[in-house]
């Protein structure tokens, strides 16, 4: 790799990581391109280079978690039948753990999706590989409406408890405890 495209991966890499900084201290929807740019330690010309919006970044970050996913998906444990409560759980801790690392890009993403209905839209379908890979797991159950649709059930529950647990400064409940209420949850909604 020549040198200008090494500097322009480590910008694109700074002002990445910038990005979440600052969507972790004042949330996506307040964040400026200068605000990411100052934290960078970058001229606000950069960012542009790299990125034509904010909304293009966070879709670069989520692509970035994309690729990290379907790694956690070749890991060790991965069980693929949802009928087996040790399957649902392997994915409900492994998507705990994923958005505890990730919280602030998580969050952002859910601020985005709600104000910009084409980033929503671009999210969908960037995310239709895991929700289909979901749906793999559920071919045996033959849940009403079908794989698919459970999928979209089991990845939105997941996602609200999940958002709504982080997002609580005093849960009622530890991480573990929730993580098995989860669990059984949504093994026993599947029929499984």
């Amino acid at each position: 790799m020549g040198t200008r495209r090494q500097q322009a991966a480590q910008t694109e890499a700074e002002l990445k990581a910038a990005a979440i900084r600052v969507f972790a201290r004042v949330g996506y929807l307040n964040t400026k391109i200068t605000d990411i740019t100052v934290e960078a330690g970058r001229a606000t010309g950069s960012f542009y280079k790299h990125f034509p919006g904010k909304e293009k970044l966070l879709e670069a970050l989520l692509a970035d978690l994309l690729a990290e996913g379907d790694v956690h998906a070749g890991l060790a444990g991965h069980l693929d039948d949802f009928r087996d409560r040790a399957a649902v759980r392997w994915h409900v801790a492994v998507y705990w753990d994923f958005y505890r690392e990730h919280r602030a890009v998580m969050s952002a993403l859910q601020q985005a999706a709600i104000v910009d209905e084409e980033f929503a839209r671009r999210s969908r379908e960037m995310l239709e590989p895991d929700l289909r890979h979901i749906a793999g797991h559920m071919a045996n159950l033959r849940p009403p409406g079908g794989p698919l649709v459970a999928a979209s059930f089991f990845t939105t529950t997941l996602s609200s408890v999940t958002a709504a647990w982080f997002a609580d400064p005093g849960p009622a409940t530890g991480e573990a405890e929730t993580i098995e209420a989860l669990t059984t949850f949504l093994h026993t909604g599947l029929g499984g």
